[in-house]
């Protein structure tokens, strides 16, 4: 539950600066989409938080 949580904050800050600074590039749209499914819960939403949650294993895993 902390991973979701985080990543939720996470997408929901970078929605917020993207859509101040004006333009909305495809990479931005992404970051929004990717929000929408994470909150919304449906069935799609769920394999997008598991390939999130594997990519923050992987992520936290590796040592500089």
């Amino acid at each position: 539950m902390a991973v979701s949580v985080s990543v939720v904050l996470l997408l929901l800050v970078l929605a917020v600066i993207f859509l101040r600074s004006g333009g909305l590039k495809p990479s931005h749209a992404i970051v929004c989409a990717l929000l929408g499914f994470v909150l919304a819960g449906t069935s799609m939403a769920t394999t997008i938080q598991d390939g999130l949650n594997a990519t923050a294993g992987v992520v936290g895993s590796l040592k500089p």
